[in-house]
């Protein structure tokens, strides 16, 4: 197999050669092995793979929160391990699975707390800001003043989003979107989602195992297997290539449902 040729020019997300090596009970379990990655921006690109591929621990390097045993990550043109500098971490929002919105915080507080913490600007704009955040992600200004347990779960998921975007960040990583919705929220959400990447100039990395929300929104998707990434292509490159999980989890019953999305949103692919 010839070596992919390298792009043109850097991208949002550039990974090279990436080692994360953990030690279990004294052993080292390598859970990404010379794992290359590149996008660029503009894209939404959607990881996929099974269980201990590493999604995660790949969401938490590119945030800086994991440290390489090997490689290079680079993030919007620095090192991801200078995400955690002040205020570089205002260049990548993170939507995490469940949430994470602070029990005891307003839904406008839970908004405002990232620019609240810079420490910078005053708390009448920072206030204003996130209450057009708030109305961004299509909740009017009477929820503001809520609490996360009066919140439904696909409200959760729209007040965590405006938080993630608080900042105006260029690039926002997604850790299961539409989990735990049902059909009509996952569906309104991913709307939200599509509309917020193409107003806003977005590059979108998004962790899913829902193939109707990979097929609506994707236009690549990065295979992670056998400790590198297999393939990184768009959605219908992705299911012609020979590999077990890719035929498991593209073309098994569910994915085979999922692949009638492809007729209705051709643009997906």
């Amino acid at each position: 197999m010839s070596a992919p040729v390298a792009p043109a020019s850097p991208g949002v997300v550039e990974i090279h050669n990436l080692w994360s090596i953990f030690r279990v009970a004294g052993r080292e379990i390598v859970v990404h092995e010379n794992l290359n990655l590149h996008i660029e921006r503009g894209e939404l690109v959607s990881l996929v793979g099974g269980s201990g591929s590493g999604k995660t621990v790949m969401l938490r390097t590119i945030l800086g929160l994991e440290t390489p045993a090997r490689g290079k990550v680079s993030v919007l043109g620095r090192p991801a391990s200078q995400l955690s500098d002040v205020g570089a971490a205002s260049r990548v929002g993170m939507l995490f699975q469940h949430g994470a919105l602070f029990s005891a915080f307003s839904v406008l507080d839970n908004i405002a707390f990232p620019l609240r913490e810079l420490k910078q600007l005053p708390d009448e704009l920072i206030r204003d800001a996130a209450l057009v955040k708030l109305q961004m992600v299509g909740l009017d200004a009477v929820h503001a003043h809520k609490m996360p347990s009066d919140l439904s779960g696909g409200m959760i998921k729209r007040v965590a989003l405006a938080r993630a975007l608080i900042m105006d960040p260029p690039l926002l990583l997604l850790d299961e979107p539409t989990a735990g919705l049902d059909p009509d929220s996952a569906d309104a959400f991913c709307a939200l989602i599509r509309s917020l990447h193409r107003e806003l100039d977005l590059t979108v990395v998004m962790v899913t195992h829902d193939l109707d929300t990979l097929y609506e929104l994707s236009t690549r998707v990065a295979v992670l297997a056998d400790k590198h990434v297999i393939v990184n292509a768009a959605p219908k490159d992705v299911i012609a290539f020979p590999h077990p999980f890719i035929h498991d989890f593209f073309l098994g019953e569910r994915g085979q449902r999922a692949m009638e999305l492809l007729r209705e949103y051709p643009f997906a692919v």
